[in-house]
Order: structure tokens, then C-alpha cells, then sequence
């Protein structure tokens, strides 16, 4: 077959994360708003060419105040950048529906490659006869590596906020007609 272009369906497609928290519980989080490039041949999964560009400003932790740190200078400082961007540079089939998907990830001004675990959910056709295909990720960021390096000693030893952030992100496409 050949590659084909998808259209990622906004409202049945997420990106969330989780940070542990004073070393005893997790904070987690959404992003709201993102565009996605996804060109595949359905058949062969391993060409695929994916490009996920995240709106940092649609962070979401269902606290207004940690939202709005979230976006200043001690972390994301969105105002000078504004979008988490994700290309793909290599897919390897693991199994019949396990792919390993690595790409660069640009957070602020630091690009590294990074590695998640994808599994596809599925195909089927919706009832309009669309081919729809879910997808889900899963991978982890260490937030120091990209310059988000904010934290607070705990009085009971510890930090207050983790090194690691754990994604997992469910998205739906559609064949594009």
C-alpha cells in the first residue's frame, strides 16, 4: 500500500502526564490543545511520519495557580516558547501491535531523542464509513534534561516535585477520504 494521511480526531485524542508529587503522590495533567501530522501506510506502520506540536499554554493540572507557575520562567516559560514539539525519526514493530516510535522532543530550547511505547488499539469503521485507527503511548521525560529544573527541598528531606514526567497519550485517526 501506500502511505496515506491521517486526520488525528481532537475530541478523542489525548495527551496527559503525571509528576510525582513530595515523593508521596502524583500530580496529573493535560494538554488541551495540539496539532498532529500522522502519515502512514495502514499496512506497514513502520513508515509512518508523526509530528505532535503542543499548545504549552493549554496546561491543565486542574489548578489554576500551578498552571499559571507552570507557564512562567521557573518552568515552561511559554511567552518565548510556546509549543512541546514531537517529530518521529525511527518506528520498529516490536510486536503485531507493539511499535517503539523515536523522535526528537524540543521542549524550550533543548532537543533530545526520545523512545515510547505505542500499541495499536485497533481499526474499524465508523458509521459514517470513515476507517478509523486507535492508538495509545506511553514514555517518560526526565523534565531536567530540558531545562525545567524548579524544585523545592522538602523539610522531611526529599524534593518537592519529580524528575520525571510520565506521558500517555490515546489518540484516534481517521483515513483521511
Amino acid at each position: 500500500m501506500t502511505k496515506t494521511t491521517f486526520k488525528v480526531d481532537p475530541t478523542h485524542t489525548s495527551i496527559d502526564f503525571s509528576v510525582k508529587h513530595m515523593m508521596v503522590s502524583k500530580v496529573k495533567g493535560t494538554f488541551h490543545d495540539f496539532q498532529v501530522q500522522f502519515v502512514a501506510d495502514p499496512e506497514d506502520l513502520t513508515t509512518a511520519e508523526i509530528v505532535f506540536d503542543i499548545d504549552v499554554n493549554s496546561i491543565d493540572t486542574r489548578n489554576k495557580d500551578r498552571d499559571n507557575h507552570l507557564r512562567t520562567g521557573d518552568f515552561f516559560e511559554v511567552e518565548k516558547y510556546p509549543n512541546i514539539l514531537f517529530k518521529s525519526t525511527d518506528v520498529k514493530k516490536i510486536t503485531d501491535d507493539e511499535y517503539e516510535i523515536t523522535g526528537d522532543v524540543t521542549i524550550k530550547d533543548v532537543t533530545k531523542q526520545e523512545t515510547f511505547k505505542v500499541t495499536f488499539e485497533g481499526q474499524g469503521q465508523d458509521p459514517w464509513g470513515n476507517q478509523v485507527f486507535g492508538f495509545s503511548a506511553e514514555g517518560t521525560l526526565n523534565r531536567e534534561e530540558y531545562g525545567l529544573t524548579y524544585n523545592a527541598a522538602l523539610e522531611t528531606g526529599g524534593v518537592l516535585i519529580g524528575k520525571d514526567i510520565n506521558f500517555t497519550i490515546d489518540l484516534e485517526a481517521v483515513k483521511d477520504a
